[in-house]
């Protein structure tokens, strides 16, 4: 018979465990939901360490990241994201009960236990918790896979919130927190890659972030002759169409109306206009369903880990109105138009409300 799973966690009371639920859902940032999700089952539980892993999307890309909590020496608990490894264990192991929707419990090369649970939702595994403990983790099972459970319905929660109802892309709400999360893993990346040159080879480097604000050419035009049923299922229509040509790293936002933002990493400014303008001639070459044939104009321009989100729009933006005023359908930088000297002089902000 098993130990109840309080056992190893000193007898806590219930008051604790709920303490523990109650700190973890408060959080509505899911970087902090997620350090705080590993710091509270390292406090329950005496385990070595605890692993927060988030499913890819794609067999090549089967981990996008790891949250890991880890006890030291003198028992102090430490947080850090980590880069995943491409296989081996014990990301083969986690992988598999994605894959399976099974917990597995298992002892691994250096004889301490493991427990992982995956974290289902919509019967579709969005990742897993990994414990790894000296002693048995048997009796922890319940509670673990109670907190993944927990979890899930929580993220999906955020989620929620965080998209817009029509397309489902990320919402103007969220674009400050989804830039500054794709800024940390730039960092980070960036990091592993001084230290590891062979990972250096093996990794896709992201050099450099752009910010892409992205607006239909005439939707008024669109509505007015079509109707705003016909404008929605246009906005719908390149929503999808941006999800199928853009890839997984990059973050797609519907602002509002008929303008998008797209935040694109990429190894240089050569191969992020690439990117837009293969984008912009597959939607004048996309026959949407009644209305025909739709254009978009995009501009776009740099940014740094340093560049305040406002900043950053109004530069994208001044590249927007310069291709608005000179012909549209067009994709246009502005660090590129501005050793042009196209904006020498003030350039009004278009349509990016940023305040």
């Amino acid at each position: 018979m098993t130990a109840p799973w309080h056992s190893l966690a000193g007898g806590m009371p219930e008051s604790r465990l709920l303490a523990s639920v109650a700190e973890f859902t408060h959080h509505r940032d899911i970087d902090a939901l997620d350090h705080s999700l590993v710091l509270s089952m390292a406090e329950l539980v005496a385990v070595k360490s605890v692993t927060l892993c988030k499913a890819g999307d794609s067999l090549q890309h089967p981990v996008e990241s790891l949250t890991v909590c880890t006890r030291e020496n003198d028992g102090r608990c430490v947080v850090e994201a980590v880069e995943p490894m491409r296989d081996g264990d014990p990301v083969d192991t986690i992988v598999c009960a994605m894959e399976t929707l099974e917990v597995i419990s298992d002892v691994t090369d250096e004889g301490r236990c493991r427990l992982v649970v995956p974290i289902i939702r919509e019967h579709v595994a969005i990742g897993a918790l990994m414990l790894e403990a000296d002693d048995t983790l048997d009796g922890v099972r319940v509670m673990v896979e109670g907190f993944a459970r927990i979890y899930a319905n929580y993220i999906a929660l955020l989620n929620e919130s965080e998209r817009d109802k029509l397309t489902g892309l990320y919402n103007r709400r969220s674009f400050e927190q989804r830039l500054q999360r794709l800024l940390k893993l730039q960092r980070q990346r960036a990091r592993v890659l001084r230290k590891d040159e062979e990972r250096r080879i093996a990794c896709e480097d992201v050099a450099q972030i752009y910010l892409a604000i992205l607006d239909i050419d005439h939707f008024k035009r669109i509505n007015d002759t079509w109707g705003h049923v016909y404008g929605d299922e246009v906005i719908l229509m390149l929503a999808q169409q941006m999800r199928a040509c853009f890839r997984q790293n990059d973050v797609l936002f519907r602002f509002g109306g008929e303008e998008f933002v797209m935040l694109i990493a990429s190894e240089d400014e050569a191969a992020a206009a690439g990117a837009l303008e293969r984008f912009r001639e597959h939607v004048a070459n996309w026959a949407f369903p009644q209305v025909g044939h739709v254009t978009v104009s995009i501009g776009y321009a740099r940014i740094s880990e340093h560049d305040y989100p406002e900043i950053v729009l109004d530069r994208a933006d001044k590249a927007l109105y310069y291709a608005k005023q000179n012909g549209r359908n067009s994709v246009q930088g502005f660090e590129t138009l501005t050793e042009r000297g196209e904006l020498g002089a003030p350039v009004a902000l278009g349509s990016i409300d940023l305040f």
